[in-house]
C-alpha cells in the first residue's frame, strides 16, 4: 500500500533479535530518543513507511526480506530495508560519513581525510535510499529525510518523484562556507539539499551557515528573514544569532528553512525520575559518596566531545585546590561510538591513560578522583545518577545540540543541581541559565567547574528553575509540532495535526 508519510533514516525503527530461531522485532529499549519520536508521526497519516539499511552478505539473495510489516503502539507501518554489504556499510558510513564529513561538520579540518572516500559508493547507497522512498510514497506524499549521510537523497528523489514533498532535517552542526567548501563534493551536496521543500537545523547559526555555503556556490536569494525568537537567544554566546533566514529561492523554487532544536521527552524522564526504584538508586549513590560532591559527565568517545580537555581541567582543579581532594568525585561516562574505527580507539586509549595518571597522582585508599565508564549505561540507571549528581559537566568542543544536558535538567524534579555547559553545544543558545564555558580556554573551564561546585543554594535553584522551564517548553513534542508546522506551510499536510 502506498504511504502518505515516508521516513528515510539509516537506522531501523526497532531492535531485531532472534528468539528460538525466529526473528523478532522489539521496541527500542529506551522510549526516550529520536526514533520513537519519528515513529509517533505515523499515527497522523493514513499510511506510513520507514526506509533504512540492513547489512546483508548477499544483497541479491531472493530470500532477503526487503519489506517487513510492523505493528506496535505507534500503529501499522512498513519498513523497507536496503541490503548493503559489509563493504558498502564501511565505505558509506564509517569512511565517507565519519572520516570525511563528520570532522568538517564539526569544524575539525585537521582531521578531515579525503583519500579513502569512495564517492561512487556514497552516491550508489543514497540512490538506493531514494529509489526505496520513491517506491513507497503515494501521490503527493511527504518524504522526510534525516541527516548528513543521506545528503544526496533529496536531489535523487526530486528526479524520481517530482510530485512528492520533501523535508530534510540535519541533526549535526552545519559549518560556514570556509569549512564546508573543503569538501570536494560541496556543489552536489548543496544542490541536493536545495531540492527539498523544507530544510531544518537545530539552531539559527546552522541555518545561516547553510545559506552562506549555498550562496558561495549558487544563485540563491534570501526571500524571508526573521528575528531569532527569544527562546533561542537567551544571551550572547559563541553560537548566537540575531536573525535567521526562513525562506530562500533557488531556480524558481521556494525552500523553507527552519531552526528547530530537538528536545527530550520530559514527561517520560520525570516519571522515571519519580519512581521509587530510581529514588532508591539515587539515595544509594549519594550514600556511597559520603560528604563528597559528584560531578557527572556523559558523552560518546569522540574527539568532538572534549573528553581529554575535561579530564585535564579536573586534574588542574584538584592540583591547585588541595582542599577538594576527597571532597569531589568525577564520574566520566564515555561510550565508544564505533569500536571498529581507529580514531575512536586512540581517543579511548587517551581517556584511559589520562584517567589512570590522575588517579595515580591524587588517589588514595579512601578516594579515587575519577571513575571512567566506557560502556553504555542503561537509561534508568543514568536517570538515577542525574538525580544524585551535584553537577552535570557537559563541555563538547562542538555539538549539534546535546540532549544529555536537557535530560539532566528534566530529571531534576527536585529543582536542584548545577549544569556546566559548553558554549559550542547547540543547546547553549537555549540554556543561558547554565554556567556557560569555553572548552578551548583553560581559564574559562577552570572557573566554570569551580563556580558550579561552590554555587549557593539560591543561585543553584534559580538557575535550575529557568533551565527546567526552557527544557519543558522546547521538549520533543514542541520539536514535532514545529516540524509539522513547517511541512504544513508548504502544503505538505491536508489538515493540521495534533501533537501527541
Amino acid at each position: 500500500m502506498p504511504s502518505n508519510l515516508v521516513i528515510v533514516y539509516h537506522r531501523q525503527p526497532y531492535e531485531e533479535v532472534v528468539e528460538n530461531g525466529k526473528t523478532v522485532y522489539r521496541e527500542n529499549k529506551s522510549p526516550n530518543g529520536i526514533v520513537p519520536t519519528l515513529k509517533s508521526f505515523f499515527g497522523r497519516f493514513e499510511s506510513g513507511a520507514w526506509v533504512a539499511w540492513k547489512e546483508a552478505e548477499d544483497p541479491s539473495n531472493p530470500d532477503f526480506e526487503r519489506v517487513v510489516e510492523i505493528e506496535d503502539k505507534f500503529g501499522k507501518y512498513s519498513v523497507s530495508r536496503l541490503p548493503l554489504t559489509k563493504e558498502q556499510v564501511s565505505s558509506f558510513y564509517h569512511v565517507s560519513s565519519k572520516e570525511a564529513f563528520w570532522p568538517i561538520l564539526h569544524g575539525f579540518k585537521e582531521r578531515y581525510n579525503y583519500d579513502p572516500v569512495d564517492w561512487p559508493t556514497f552516491r550508489e547507497v543514497n540512490w538506493a535510499f531514494a529509489e526505496a522512498a520513491a517506491a513507497e510514497a503515494a501521490e503527493g506524499a511527504v518524504v522526510w529525510v534525516h541527516d548528513y549521510n543521506l545528503w544526496l537523497v533529496p536531489g535523487y528523489l526530486r528526479q524520481l518523484r517530482p510530485d512528492v514533498k520533501i523535508s530534510f532535517f540535519h541533526h549535526t552542526p552545519f559549518p560556514g562556507a570556509d569549512i564546508f567548501n573543503v569538501l570536494p563534493w560541496r556543489l552536489e551536496i548543496l544542490q541536493s539539499l536545495l531540492a527539498a521543500d523544507v530544510v531544518g537545523f537545530h539552531i539559527p547559526r546552522y541555518v545561516n551557515n547553510f545559506v552562506s555555503a549555498a550562496r558561495s556556490l549558487l544563485e540563491v536569494d534570501v526571500t524571508k528573514r526573521e528575528k531569532v525568537k527569544p527562546e533561542m537567544s537567551s544571551q550572547a554566546t559563541a553560537l548566537s544569532e540575531q536573525s535567521v533566514p526562513t525562506e530562500i529561492s533557488f531556480e524558481g523554487r521556494k525552500v523553507t528553512l527552519q531552526a528547530s532544536p530537538v528536545g527530550v521527552d520530559v514527561d517520560y524522564i520525570e516519571t522515571l525520575a519519580g519512581t521509587e526504584k530510581t529514588r532508591a538508586r539515587a539515595r544509594k549513590i549519594r550514600e556511597g559518596l559520603g560528604e563528597a560532591q559528584l560531578v557527572l559527565s556523559v558523552g560518546r568517545t569522540d574527539y568532538t566531545k572534549g573528553g581529554i580537555e575535561q579530564l585535564e581541567t579536573f586534574e588542574r582543579l584538584i592540583e591547585t585546590r588541595p582542599d577538594l581532594r576527597g571532597k569531589v568525585q568525577l564520574m566520566h561516562v564515555s561510550v565508544p561510538a564505533n569500536r571498529n574505527m581507529t580514531v575512536y580507539e586512540e581517543i579511548q586509549e587517551s581517556l584511559e591513560a589520562t584517567t589512570g595518571r590522575i588517579n595515580g597522582r591524587f588517589g588514595s585508599l579512601d578516594w579515587q578522583p575519577i571513575t571512567l565508564v566506557s560502556r553504555a549505561v542503561p537509561f534508568e540507571d543514568l536517570v538515577a545518577y542525574y538525580r544524585a549528581a551535584d553537577v552535570a559537566w557537559i563541555t563538547p568542543l562542538a555539538d549539534g545540540m546535546n540532549l544529555v544536558c536537557k535530560e539532566y535538567c528534566a530529571a531534576r524534579t527536585d529543582g536542584d543541581g548545577a549544569l556546566v555547559l559548553s558554549e559550542f553545544a547547540g543547546a547553549a543558545v537555549e540554556m543561558g541559565s547554565a554556567v556557560l564555558t569555553n572548552p578551548f580556554s583553560y581559564r574559562s573551564m577552570d572557573s566554570a567547574i569551580a563556580q558550579a561546585l561552590e554555587m549557593s543554594t539560591d543561585d543553584r535553584l534559580g538557575r535550575m528553575k529557568a533551565l527546567r522551564e526552557i527544557v519543558r517548553k522546547q521538549d520533543i513534542r514542541n520539536w514535532a509540532e514545529e516540524q509539522m508546522s513547517a511541512m504544513a506551510g508548504v502544503e505538505l499536510l491536508e489538515t493540521a495535526p495534533e501533537v501527541a
